[in-house]
């Protein structure tokens, strides 16, 4: 990943060939604004718009399918799968991908859990199955801070996921995709898949168990679900149960995919490219992508400077409105809208609390090691909620801090200062093996 300039943004959008982390788990960006198109007329109506040029037809899915390339996936067959929800998955595969080599005693293992619109790629090359590089290749490889010429490092697609797991893209038994049948996932449904498949690998324990955002919520069920089965945590800019605040973001995401009427209740899969919910999966990307940014910098990268040539007040756009549009639009040719709404659903319920007597009841149960992180500017999962954390587990030190101006993303974008976090807890804990 291209470490942005960390100097201020000038108040125009990223200028072409700049990487840009696009959100929790995605992976850098490497193309200028596409939505640019000629001037507004003037005496043009409240909605007019210079129109966007032409592109492709965003696909009704992007998910990864079978017959398709598998890139570096490898994949795990775990059988059926009772869920918290009450619901049963008859059949589950797990994704995952691996580097470096697990040690004889098995004391080597790191299970790194993405984001939300992440996948198993954390490192490596764009190519065949991989149609973007690693997204989060300053963290994980040869001389990294989880450096894979000593660490045995495993990271799964999530359960629910559109990239070659068991998800709503996925085959039913009757031969069609899920769609709108999939069933309710939690956090812990994802985390006992997992389980499985450190059983399959024969991970007995991870020496590290590693995540961010929503890949957060997973490494802190794991260090409640299967104490003797971590020996270190790192919950990066995440938290132990969802608030009020955060419900009502995600909820609105889900209400802009399910509105879209090409959503077809879950049921696109067959559609031709152009007519699926790209629209309301774009929408549902604008709303999480001003959580995932701090205000400071979308103020001072864009402030009111209007979209190129554009004028607001001739119905064109301001460079802010640009920038989403764009982010809307990307996600939408690389994701699927069905995935997006099981994945933020899991987010909604998460919990660490449910039936163990509450939060710090729970935590105060977690026997690892732990390292917790926080982006000081995060407005998507705040500071207090980190503070939450690392107060109440027992093996917790006090917060790190990684100083940014860029919000959420700051987890992908500060590699320097995460790195150096994690690179100093791996030792720590060599140091007292």
């Amino acid at each position: 990943m291209t470490r942005p300039d960390p100097r201020p943004h000038t108040r125009t959008p990223a200028p072409a060939g700049r990487a840009m982390p696009a959100g929790p788990g995605a992976g850098p960006v490497d193309v200028p604004d596409p939505l640019v198109g000629r001037p507004a007329r003037r005496g043009g109506t409240l909605g007019s718009r210079r129109p966007l040029p032409e592109r492709p037809p965003v696909p009704a899915s992007a998910a990864w399918r079978d017959g398709a390339d598998p890139g570096r996936r490898q994949f795990a067959d775990l059988g059926p799968l009772k869920l918290e929800s009450g619901g049963r998955l008859p059949a589950v595969r797990l994704a995952y991908e691996t580097w470096g080599e697990l040690d004889e005693d098995g004391s080597n293992a790191v299970l790194v859990l993405h984001a939300l619109t992440g996948d198993s790629h954390v490192t490596g090359d764009a190519g065949p199955g991989h149609p973007t590089p690693g997204w989060w290749q300053s963290m994980v490889g040869p001389g990294a801070p989880i450096d894979t010429d000593r660490w045995f490092v495993v990271a799964p697609n999530v359960l629910g996921g559109c990239q070659g797991s068991t998800g709503p893209a996925s085959d039913a038994p009757d031969g069609r995709p899920w769609g709108g049948r999939f069933p309710l996932l939690s956090v812990r449904d994802q985390v006992a898949a997992e389980l499985r498949l450190a059983d399959l690998l024969g991970v007995d324990s991870w020496a590290l168990v590693i995540g961010a955002s929503m890949g957060g919520h997973r490494v802190l069920e794991w260090a409640a679900s299967a104490p003797d089965r971590v020996d270190a945590v790192a919950a990066i800019a995440t938290c132990a149960q969802t608030s009020g605040d955060q419900i009502a973001g995600f909820h609105t995401q889900l209400a802009a995919i399910t509105a879209d009427p090409r959503y077809r209740g879950g049921d696109y899969y067959d559609v031709p490219d152009g007519e699926g919910p790209h629209a309301g999966l774009g929408l549902a990307r604008q709303i999480a992508h001003q959580t995932y940014r701090s205000a400071v910098e979308l103020d001072t990268r864009f402030g009111r400077v209007p979209q190129g040539a554009e004028d607001p007040l001739e119905g064109g756009r301001f460079a802010v409105q640009s920038y989403l549009d764009h982010h809307g639009d990307k996600l939408s040719r690389r994701f699927d809208a069905n995935t997006y709404v099981t994945l933020t659903r899991t987010m909604i319920t998460h919990d660490l609390g449910r039936d163990r007597g509450g939060v710090e009841a729970a935590l105060a149960q977690v026997t690892a090691r732990a390292l917790v992180i926080a982006v000081d500017s995060d407005r998507l999962f705040t500071p207090a909620q980190s503070e939450r954390v690392a107060a109440a587990i027992p093996g917790s030190g006090p917060v790190r801090y990684v100083h940014s101006d860029y919000g959420h993303d700051g987890f992908l974008i500060e590699e320097d200062q995460v790195g150096r976090h994690v690179a100093d807890f791996l030792r720590e804990g060599a140091r007292r093996a």
